[in-house]
C-alpha cells in the first residue's frame, strides 16, 4: 500500500500575517517542480467564498490555492466553512453544503457535534493524503491560542493527526516580530512546540541585511531556523481570504484624478466576495471603499457589494444615512451597481420568512430596481456562463434569494432548460447575481464604457491567464527568499523536486 502523503503546515503567529499567500506560493512552487501537491484548510471563517465545478461552496482562498497547485478545487481542501452573519453567529457549510446557522457559543460547545466535525475534517485530510504526495495545510489565526486549544480544528490538532511539520509565519510589518515568534512558542505545550520546524518572516520592507542580526537572535533564542525573510511584494496580486488588503484605506479622500474611472464600494458590515472588484483595478479603475456617508458625485460608479446578512446591512445603510444619498444619485443619473446582496437591497422588498439570515420578517428595499426578493431555504451555488447582449460572460452564483424581476434582464445565463434572465437595469441603476462578472474579457468596457466614454479600456488576458501569471510570480518570489534545501527536506522531497 502506498504510504499517505506528507503534511506541511503553514501556521501563523496571528490572523492576517500572510498564511494564505505563503500557502498559495508554496503550492505553485512545489507544483512547478513536479510535486504532486494539494492545499488544505480544515476550517475557514470567511464570507469570501466560491463555487466548485460540481456546484459546492468552499473558501475562495483554498480555490486559489488549488489553482496554484494546478488542480480543480474540491471541498476536501476546505471541508468546513463558517460564513459570519453577525458578531456572534455564522452559517456553517460542511463539504460544500449548508448545514444551517449556529451561534459561536453553540458551535464551540463540544459534544457529539464537535466530534463529528473533527471526524469530518480529519476524513477530508486523509482522503487528500491518499491522493497527493504532499499536502500544504494552512492554519487559522494564531496557532497558539491557549483558550481555544481543546476545540481547535485547524492548527496543531491537524498537525498531530497528519504527523505534519509546522512552519510558523510572522508578519514583521505589524511590528514586534521577535515577540510574535518567541511568544507563540512560549504559549505552546511541549508536544505542539516539537512539531515546529522553523519560521518565515513575512512582509519585510527595506534592506534585508539589516535584519541579519535579528535572524541570528531568533535562531539562537528559539533553536529553530528562519527559513526565509520574504519582502513585501505589492506587485503580486493574489485574491485575499477574508478581509481587505492590509494597506486598504477606508473612507480615504475623494477622487482627485479626473482622468481615471473611480468606483466607490460601500463597505457594509457583512461584505462578501469583495474580490469581484479586483478586475476593475486591473483595468485601471481606482476602487475606493467607503463606510461613512459622503457626497457621491465625484465617483463614476457606486457599488453595493455582496452581503452575508442582506437585511441587516440594508438597515445599516439606512441608519448611517446612505439611503437618501443613493436616491439623489439615481435621480441625477449617477451609475449604481448591486451585486448579489447589493442587488437585493436595490429592489423594492426583501422577505425572509424562514429566518435564513436573521429574524424572520420583511424589509423595504431601496426601491431603485423593480425587483422583489424572497429568501429560500435552498442556496443556489453554481458556476454560470451566459451573455451580456452578444458578449460571453462567466462567473458564479452563491445566494439564498429568489428574485422576481418586473423589468428586462441585464444578462442571460445558461441553464438546464436554456438561457434564463439574471439581473435588471432601471436607468442608471443595475444589478446582478453573477459574481466574477468583470473577469470576462470585454465586460468592463461594455458595462462601464457608456458611463465614461472618454476612457479607453485595455484589452486584458483572461482571468485564468492573469491568475496563473501572478501565482508564478509568487512562487518565484518565495524561491528567491526561502531556504529551499531546508524547505524540501521538511517535505521529505529531493531539492530538485518531483515525487521520490
Amino acid at each position: 500500500m502506498t504510504p499517505p502523503g506528507r503534511l506541511l503546515c503553514v501556521f501563523g503567529t496571528a490572523s492576517d500575517v500572510g498564511k494564505s499567500w505563503v500557502t498559495a506560493g508554496l503550492c505553485r512552487l512545489f507544483a512547478n517542480r513536479g510535486v504532486s501537491v494539494a492545499p488544505y484548510k480544515a476550517q475557514n471563517m470567511s464570507n469570501n467564498a466560491g463555487v466548485t465545478p460540481d456546484g459546492l461552496e468552499m473558501g475562495r482562498a483554498q480555490m486559489v490555492q488549488a489553482y496554484a497547485a494546478r488542480l480543480v478545487p474540491h471541498v476536501d481542501m476546505n471541508p468546513l466553512l463558517l460564513k459570519p452573519s453577525s458578531d456572534t453567529g455564522a452559517q456553517v457549510v460542511a463539504l460544500g453544503k449548508v448545514l444551517g446557522a449556529m451561534s459561536a457559543r453553540d458551535y464551540f460547545r463540544g459534544g457529539p457535534q464537535a466530534d463529528r466535525r473533527r471526524a469530518l475534517v480529519h476524513g477530508a485530510l486523509d482522503r487528500l493524503r491518499h491522493q497527493y504526495h504532499l499536502i500544504v495545510a494552512e492554519g487559522a489565526g494564531s496557532c497558539a491560542e491557549v483558550n481555544l486549544r481543546d476545540r481547535d480544528l485547524v492548527n496543531m490538532p491537524i498537525a498531530h493527526h497528519g504527523d505534519g511539520r509546522v512552519i510558523v509565519v510572522a508578519d514583521i510589518h505589524k511590528g514586534g516580530v521577535f515577540a510574535q515568534c518567541v511568544g507563540t512558542l512560549a504559549c505552546m505545550p511541549p508536544e505542539d512546540r516539537a512539531r515546529v520546524a522553523g519560521f518565515i518572516i513575512n512582509r519585510f520592507r527595506g534592506d534585508p541585511t539589516l535584519f541579519e542580526d535579528g535572524v541570528a537572535w531568533l535562531e539562537s533564542t528559539t533553536g529553530l531556523p528562519v527559513l526565509g525573510v520574504v519582502p513585501w511584494a505589492p506587485h503580486i496580486h493574489i485574491e485575499l481570504e477574508d478581509g481587505l488588503a492590509p494597506d486598504t484605506v477606508i473612507d480615504g479622500p475623494p477622487p482627485s484624478t479626473p482622468g481615471q474611472f473611480h468606483v466607490a464600494v460601500l463597505r457594509i458590515p457583512h461584505i462578501s466576495n469583495f474580490t469581484d472588484f479586483d478586475a476593475l483595478e486591473r483595468h485601471g479603475a481606482r476602487v475606493h471603499y467607503i463606510a461613512r456617508p459622503r457626497d457621491l458625485s465625484a465617483y463614476d460608479l457606486v457599488v453595493l457589494p455582496g452581503s452575508k446578512n442582506t437585511r441587516a446591512d440594508l438597515a445599516w445603510l439606512r441608519d448611517q444615512g446612505w439611503a437618501p444619498l443613493l436616491d439623489q444619485r439615481a435621480a441625477s443619473g449617477g451609475a449604481i451597481l448591486g451585486i448579489c446582496g447589493g442587488y437585493q437591497m436595490l429592489g423594492r422588498q426583501i422577505t425572509d420568512s424562514h429566518g435564513i439570515e436573521g429574524p424572520p420578517g420583511t424589509s423595504d428595499g431601496l426601491g431603485l430596481l423593480p425587483v422583489h426578493t424572497h429568501m429560500a431555504r435552498t442556496k443556489t451555488t453554481r458556476e454560470a456562463t451566459g451573455h451580456l447582449g452578444d458578449l460571453p460572460v462567466h462567473g458564479y452564483e452563491i445566494h439564498v434569494g429568489e428574485t422576481h424581476v418586473d423589468g428586462p434582464p441585464l444578462l442571460l445565463l445558461d441553464g438546464p432548460t436554456g438561457p434564463g434572465p439574471d439581473g435588471t437595469r432601471a436607468g442608471s441603476v443595475f444589478g446582478t447575481y453573477l459574481h466574477g462578472l468583470f473577469d470576462a474579457p470585454g465586460v468592463v468596457a461594455r458595462l462601464l464604457g457608456p458611463i465614461r466614454p472618454d476612457i479607453a479600456w485595455p484589452e486584458l488576458p483572461s482571468h485564468s491567464t492573469w491568475r496563473d501569471t501572478q501565482l508564478d510570480l509568487l512562487a518565484a518570489h518565495l524561491e528567491a527568499h526561502l531556504d529551499l534545501p531546508r524547505l524540501f527536506a521538511l517535505a521529505h522531497l529531493p531539492h530538485s523536486g518531483g515525487t521520490p
